[in-house]
């Protein structure tokens, strides 16, 4: 499926990255892993990086655009526990600055899937704080963060509702190269940061979890972006595929009236 085909991985090196590059693998890719750790599964390549150097993203930048990528996975996140400024830079301003740094060298029908998430429900009536963070670089966001009122409870909710809107606007920005950009939205799943993520997403999330079977997995992840990054979704743009076991459809329907 996916025979030849140069990915880039970022957060390659554990969860639902890792999860990514081995199946990629599985189906023929080239797999060249971006994170500030090695990973542990079998990658053609790794570049160590940490996403909050400006200086050091450059650089990865002018290393990876020789390789002319059918596809990038930007799937390197931090949790909101970390400091606000540092979940903003990794999880929205670092993942934008590599994309558009690479986008000249991508090959032309390349697809890029972002790694969104259920908590960027919401996004539509953060419009104006979102349209204000276009541009934002590395240097910026504390200053951005202080003006817009993005703190530890809100920045994880924030980045990843900016990253579904993004999406959503680059539907149709290099269809003249056939280039494609995706997201996907999980909802808890079994990792490290669980506990991080349902403290983030707060009652919502812990009723929900007490209906849903089981959390997901990064193996149910995976071949979601997996599949975005193939040529089987060449007329799926700018959208966001809810993978999270029915907690979207069901908080859609719920707050909707429906049972």
């Amino acid at each position: 499926m996916l025979t030849g085909k140069n990915i880039i991985v970022t957060g390659a090196a554990s969860g639902i990255g890792a999860e990514t590059a081995k199946q990629l693998k599985a189906a023929g890719a080239k797999v060249i892993a971006v994170d500030r750790n090695e990973p542990d599964v079998p990658v053609d390549a790794f570049h160590k990086v940490d996403l909050t150097d400006e200086a050091a993203l450059d650089a990865l930048i002018e290393e990876l655009k020789p390789l002319n990528a059918d596809g990038l996975a930007n799937i390197a996140g931090v949790p909101p526990t970390a400091p606000p400024e540092v979940v903003l830079t990794v999880n929205l301003v670092a993942l934008k600055r590599l994309t558009l740094g690479l986008m000249d060298s991508l090959a032309d029908g390349a697809s890029i899937v972002n790694l969104a998430s259920l908590a960027g429900i919401g996004w539509e009536g953060e419009v104006a704080k979102i349209k204000a963070a276009e541009g934002l670089d590395h240097a910026g966001v504390a200053d951005f963060c202080t003006a817009n009122g993005i703190s530890s409870d809100n920045s994880y909710f924030f980045g990843k509702q900016a990253l579904i809107a993004w999406t959503h606007e680059n539907r149709w920005t290099w269809r003249d190269r056939g280039i494609r950009m995706n997201a996907v939205s999980p909802g808890p799943v079994d990792t490290p940061i669980l506990g991080d993520f349902l403290e983030t997403l707060g009652e919502r999330a812990e009723e929900d979890m007490r209906i849903m079977d089981r959390p997901g997995t990064p193996a149910d992840i995976a071949p979601v972006v997996t599949f975005l990054l193939s040529d089987g979704s060449v007329w799926l743009r700018g959208v966001n595929i809810a993978t999270d076991g029915g907690m979207r459809a069901n908080i859609d329907a719920t707050s909707n009236g429906l049972s």
